[in-house]
């Protein structure tokens, strides 16, 4: 189903993100359901002809990372993540050749693997240890930004696994997932169940630049509150296990 809303303010405050109907300065450009199974979402990307997305089976302990065909969304493949105790994969990014994604205990304070994956045969290709929960990852030039349980820290890390520097994130938004893009820091989370934003800061400085608050889709489920990127104006959002469904916003200029 196609669906296009602009989301317009005029000359009103928004107390709350949920009085929106879907990303503040936005517009709907498309939906697009994934045909396969997914367990509970978590991060998203893609390139010019792959969806990826991960998500965990906290039944069964195993997360994973999937692929899905761009054009048509039917599935193609996936790969189990988990590494032991260590099965709750996050919010992850492509950089070239490689998906960096993050694998971690179920809860907060405890331990994760940053894994680089070869994006051609999904074999893992280096494995970084980190002493806290990471749900988040994304990719500098030379590094790491590794967001902790519900990114309250951010922990900036070099390719040789060591840490460089730890940030305190300067908002309370929950991000799940981020990216770095054209030189800044993208974060998409929540501060309630029904409310959150899609933020970007300068980097390194950490200065806020822009914030979008985020709606509801039409199942009650906040846009922001799992999987997230961006490409250019482009904004993709991952919110609900399934049927999983890919929405895309077009950012106001």
């Amino acid at each position: 189903m196609m669906l296009r809303v602009m989301v317009m303010v005029l000359g009103l405050s928004l107390p709350a993100a949920a009085q929106l109907q879907g990303i503040e300065h936005a517009s709907l450009a498309d939906t697009q359901v994934l045909q396969g199974t997914v367990f509970h979402v978590q991060g998203i990307d893609l390139d010019k002809e792959h969806i990826w997305i991960t998500s965990v089976d906290s039944t069964a302990h195993k997360g994973y990372l999937h692929q899905f065909n761009r054009k048509t969304g039917a599935f193609e493949r996936q790969v189990d993540v988990s590494d032991g105790e260590r099965y709750h994969p996050g919010g992850f990014s492509i950089s070239g050749n490689s998906i960096w994604v993050p694998v971690a205990e179920y809860k907060p304070n405890s331990s994760a693997t940053l894994l680089e994956l070869d994006k051609k045969t999904l074999k893992v290709k280096r494995k970084i240890s980190v002493a806290d929960h990471v749900g988040c990852v994304a990719i500098t030039k030379d590094s790491l930004i590794a967001g902790n349980w519900g990114s309250r820290k951010l922990y900036v890390i070099g390719m040789d696994g060591k840490v460089i520097r730890v940030i305190d994130t300067p908002s309370q938004n929950q991000y799940q997932d981020i990216k770095f893009v054209n030189g800044m820091l993208v974060g998409g989370g929540n501060l309630t169940k029904t409310t959150g934003a899609v933020d970007w800061y300068e980097w390194p400085s950490m200065k806020p630049v822009r914030s979008l608050a985020s709606g509801t889709t039409d199942r009650g489920r906040l846009y922001s509150a799992e999987g997230m990127t961006v490409k250019g104006n482009d904004l993709y959002l991952l919110p609900e296990d399934g049927p999983t469904r890919v929405f895309h916003f077009v950012i106001d200029k």
